[in-house]
């Protein structure tokens, strides 16, 4: 009984020593789906993801097909911009707000 019941604990801990590493590399591969710093495009969607560690808002110009383009003051993280079919790109201006 005692050497089933070590070779049963060994293959159990080997079983969980795998399912952690696996959770461990999905865990590191999730940022590289993360969004990109900047402007980018879904298949339907225009946003401006701004990536800072100091917690600073900032202005971006907003290129509008069709319309006027704009400035908008934005938070860190992800905003929304409006339809891609719309929305032609945005850029940082160099100033906070």
């Amino acid at each position: 009984m005692t050497v089933r019941h070590r070779v049963t604990s060994t293959l159990a801990s080997a079983a969980a020593l795998a399912l952690t590493a696996l959770g461990a590399v999905a865990f590191t591969a999730a940022p590289s789906a993360a969004a990109p710093c900047g402007f980018y495009e879904t298949s339907a969607d225009a946003f401006y993801q701004h990536c800072t560690s100091d917690g600073s808002h900032v202005v971006i110009k907003v290129a509008v097909a069709h319309a006027a383009d704009y400035e908008r003051c934005v938070a860190p993280g992800r905003t929304w911009l409006g339809s891609a079919s719309k929305i032609q790109g945005a850029h940082y201006v160099g100033r906070t707000c």
